[in-house]
């Protein structure tokens, strides 16, 4: 096989991909705004994605801000700035690290799921047998799922910030000896509603964004469980890289 035919093989996989991406995307948009609405599936879905992440997201965001504090407290304290450490956690929390990295939480506990469940699905032909029912398998399986992540992540996205904020208190007021008034007037000083509504404006994208990769790479696996294995990996991670790249847009939109 010449180079000239793998060079076209390669851009006809390619576009075939994307015409498929293109239609999973149409079919979801079509069927958020028409009936059936399945309100069981979707609160189904929204204890997947959102109730059963709080132990994750209750970890990683207290540590979060714990060890944001610690770092800040470390360089302020050479300008004589500590008092600014509750600021710049609360901050660094709600503009950037709440909305991202509950997103990659969410994205490695209930996205790899959402892919897993789909591929399996696939590759042992239910998908296959809900359309032989007359039931649209994006509206069935899609739908809910990414309606659970819209709803839920920015949820989790709150939580995340409440946690990291008081994580970063604790260690700032009882660990590193910084006063508790001056810690939390900079907060309340410096920080505004700006700062959190912009934060959930990203994490809607972000839930926007994992949810519909991790269900369209699931929808679309390959044969096996090689295929299975293959969509969830490509799922997290296209996730993950699709959250940081969108970030920056979204942070010099928005701020």
């Amino acid at each position: 096989m010449g180079p000239v035919t793998r060079f076209g093989r390669w851009i006809f996989m390619h576009v075939e991909s994307l015409g498929r991406l293109l239609m999973v995307l149409l079919a979801t948009s079509y069927w958020f705004v028409r009936p059936p609405y399945r309100i069981r599936e979707i609160f189904r879905q929204m204890e997947f994605v959102g109730v059963r992440s709080f132990f994750i997201i209750s970890l990683t965001g207290t540590f979060t801000g714990m060890v944001l504090a610690l770092q800040t407290f470390y360089a302020f304290v050479t300008f004589n700035a500590e008092s600014l450490v509750g600021a710049t956690v609360a901050l660094s929390m709600t503009r950037e690290l709440g909305p991202v990295l509950s997103a990659l939480m969410v994205t490695a506990r209930a996205g790899s799921a959402m892919a897993a469940q789909l591929g399996t699905m696939r590759v042992t032909e239910q998908i296959d047998a809900l359309q032989t029912m007359a039931v649209d398998r994006i509206e069935y399986l899609c739908v809910p799922r990414i309606t659970a992540a819209l709803i839920m992540v920015p949820v989790l996205t709150v939580y995340y910030n409440f946690l990291g904020i008081l994580g970063g208190y604790f260690v700032g007021v009882n660990y590193l000896g910084i006063p508790p008034g001056p810690f939390v007037s900079s907060i309340v000083n410096i920080t505004d509603y700006d700062d959190l509504t912009n934060g959930l404006i990203k994490s809607i994208f972000f839930g926007l964004i994992l949810s519909f990769i991790s269900c369209y790479k699931g929808y679309t696996a390959g044969e096996g469980a090689e295929g299975v294995g293959q969509a969830t990996t490509q799922a997290v991670v296209l996730s993950a890289v699709l959250i940081l790249v969108s970030d920056y847009f979204l942070t010099d939109w928005l701020f």
